[in-house]
C-alpha cells in the first residue's frame, strides 16, 4: 500500500472526527454510533501501515482525544439523566419521611387505586 493510501485514510479519518465532534456537540447519539463503526475501521486500516507512526498524526491524535473527552462527558450526562429519572420514579411510588423517634419511614404511594361509583 502506498503513501497516497495512508493520506486518503488520514484525510477520511480527519473528516470523520470532525463529523463525530459535531454530532457529539448536537447530542446526536445515533450519528455518533454510526460514525464509531467507520472510525474503528479507519483506525485499524491506519495501524496496518508500518510507517504510520512516522507520519505526522499528532493532529489526528488530538482530535481523537478531544472526541473521547466529549464521549465521556456525554456518557456521564446520560448516566445523570438515568439517575434523575430513577429518583423521580422512586418519589412517585413512595415517600420517605422520619417518625417522632427520628427513624426513617417509607410510605408506599403506589396503593391500588379503585374508583367507587355510587348511585
Amino acid at each position: 500500500m502506498g503513501h497516497e493510501n495512508i493520506d486518503m485514510i488520514m484525510d477520511e479519518l480527519d473528516d470523520l472526527l470532525d463529523s463525530e465532534r459535531a454530532a457529539l456537540l448536537e447530542g446526536n447519539l445515533d450519528d455518533v454510533k454510526r460514525l464509531f463503526e467507520r472510525k474503528t475501521k479507519l483506525v485499524d486500516a491506519l495501524s496496518r501501515f508500518d510507517d504510520a507512526e512516522s507520519l505526522n498524526v499528532q493532529a489526528l491524535r488530538q482530535k481523537v482525544e478531544r472526541n473521547q473527552d466529549l464521549l465521556q462527558a456525554a456518557a456521564e450526562g446520560v448516566k445523570s439523566v438515568a439517575r434523575r429519572l430513577a429518583t423521580i420514579r422512586r418519589v412517585r411510588e413512595s415517600l420517605e419521611t422520619y417518625d417522632a423517634r427520628g427513624q426513617r419511614k417509607k410510605v408506599d404511594l403506589k396503593a391500588a387505586t379503585t374508583l367507587e361509583k355510587r348511585a
